[in-house]
């Protein structure tokens, strides 16, 4: 049985995500859009707008047309959001790649998405240009500046003219990050305009605000959380997006103090710290009133420990969480402010769930083992169908229909309850993604790098509990090869020398022989009884 959302359906702009995003900010043009957190210059709205259409031609001029793929390998900084919606404005696709990922990932993207320029910072050139190496792009645009390279100045210049692209939003992509979705190796997410603007649409009455808000933005742009909840959704509230280019606790905490930051979405691992370290107490974090957690499973306890610690130094603040995935824009569920709760509902949303289905969505709560709907109360994986489901996985119509059934419901591979009020509560995952500071990890690409090893003649990778932060890290079963005597700590170092270091192995445990199926697939539920 599907089960609508509380909230009434929205109108969906049928735009781009230019001009859908950028629209609530011409209106303020003087007001503050982007500002650097660590060195205070700021971007207007009315600037935004100009750089983005510079972004656009000068892409254009450079050859780039329509659909054409540029890669962006950078941290968050002030600029990162102007060039995205140049790339956007241009017409073309923006792919991001993790901050953290080694010169073998980084040309894997390149390659799988076709990207056609990489841009970067010069503190990557050095991985950036290993990896074209080994996957070339036409050029690579240094934004910060490198002998031989064009940069930002470039991509601002004046001379080349504007450009206009004929937008067919509920088809065109705008951007290809890439996902391992329920299971598998990495795959391109392709996200249209109409699937990025509907989800900043859907989520805007769940939130109480006004064009003073200030978002702080520590998650990663490279992450469809940080691209489309902090950057995008701040901007299309008129507000301003405060960027950091990396969590680190004492800058995150005097940005707060000093910028009067209203509202932050983070991880776990940061409520965790705003728990627990004293360096929290060294500064006023008054000004905030909601921090919202995603990408990964929240701890009520948790939660309640930050909102008790902050209004105990005079704060209002509300901490809730949210869920979604790449494949979903990423938002279907989230906790609503205070003031936006779903008609008829005057109760308070428990700390341990993800809150009510945004408007526009549909959910299904599916037992695994029938395939049939499951009943009143009880726990199912979470179907889901709306607006900002996935056009489908690049080049991969398999991992497409295993995904995204005929009728456009996306199986999440996560196990969840409703009650009676329509709160979701996420409970477990039927699917095999190891979750690790936000971050996904995919067991069979770490078993893949893994296999490479002459001394492994096999391998599989499972998720173990980390009590300290509640969510998983990367295990590895290893069966040695004949007359080997590899150690733990050189299997945990040949990896560290590969994989990002999210991706790491942290725990090595040799067995004579890997777990399978009749059909070779891995029996992860036999490694997890034994871990």
């Amino acid at each position: 049985m599907a089960l609508a959302s509380p909230y009434p359906e929205v109108e969906i702009p049928n735009t781009s995500v230019p001009e859908a995003v950028l629209a609530a900010g011409r209106e303020r043009p003087d007001a503050p859009a982007l500002v650097d957190g660590l060195k205070g210059d700021v971007i207007t709205h009315g600037q935004l707008a100009q750089y983005v259409d510079r972004v656009a031609a000068n892409l254009h001029a450079r050859g780039l047309r329509k659909g054409d793929v540029v890669a962006v390998f950078c941290p968050n900084t002030q600029w990162f959001p102007v060039v995205f919606h140049g790339i956007a404005a241009a017409g073309c696709v923006m792919s991001p790649i993790n901050s953290l990922y080694t010169p073998d990932e980084i040309a894997f993207q390149l390659k799988d998405s076709g990207a056609k320029i990489l841009i970067t910072i010069s503190l990557f050139m050095d991985r950036a240009t290993a990896a074209a190496e080994k996957s070339p792009v036409d050029e690579i645009i240094v934004l910060d500046g490198a002998e031989g390279h064009a940069n930002l100045f470039d991509l601002l210049g004046a001379d080349a003219p504007s450009v206009t692209v004929d937008f067919d939003p509920a088809n065109d992509l705008v951007t290809l990050p890439y996902s391992s979705g329920t299971t598998g190796l990495p795959k391109g997410v392709m996200l249209t305009h109409r699937n990025l603007v509907a989800n900043v649409t859907q989520c805007l009455p769940l939130l109480k605000t006004t064009a003073d808000e200030r978002i702080i933005a520590v998650l990663p742009f490279f992450h469809i959380y940080g691209l489309t909840v902090l950057m995008n959704q701040g901007l299309a509230l008129g507000g301003t997006v405060v960027t950091l280019p990396r969590f680190e606790l004492e800058d995150f905490l005097r940005t707060i103090q000093d910028h009067k930051i209203t509202r932050a979405f983070v991880a776990p691992p940061i409520l965790l710290a705003l728990a627990k370290h004293p360096m929290v107490d060294q500064y006023d974090l008054s000004s905030l009133t909601s921090i919202l957690s995603g990408a990964a499973p929240l701890d009520e306890q948790l939660a309640l420990a930050v909102e008790q610690r902050l209004r105990a130094k005079g704060g209002e603040v509300i901490v809730a969480q949210g869920y979604g995935m790449t494949e979903l824009s990423p938002v279907s569920h989230t906790s609503p402010d205070p003031g936006a709760l779903p008609p008829g509902f005057t109760g308070e949303v428990p700390k341990g769930s993800v809150g009510f289905a945004i408007p526009n969505t549909e959910c299904r709560l599916v037992d695994p083992a029938t395939g049939q709907d499951a009943a009143p109360g009880e726990r199912g994986e979470l179907w889901v169908r709306g607006p900002q489901v996935m056009k489908g996985y690049l080049n991969n119509e398999e991992a497409t229909r295993s995904t995204v059934d005929a009728e456009g419901w996306l199986h999440t591979g996560d196990v969840a309850v409703v009650d009676e009020h329509g709160i979701y509560t996420v409970v477990d995952r039927v699917k095999e993604l190891i979750k690790y500071k936000g971050y996904q990890v995919a067991p069979a690409e770490l078993e893949a790098v893994l296999l490479n090893h002459p001394e492994i003649a096999d391998a599989a990778v499972i998720g173990v509990p980390d009590k300290e932060s509640g969510e998983e890290l990367p295990k590895a079963y290893v069966v040695r090869a004949a007359g080997s005597d590899l150690s733990e700590e050189s299997v945990m170092a040949f990896m560290a020398e590969r994989v990002a270091p999210h991706k790491k192995i942290r725990f090595v445990e040799f067995i004579d022989e890997v777990p399978k199926s009749s059909a070779g697939k891995i029996l992860r539920k036999e490694l997890k009884a034994r871990a």
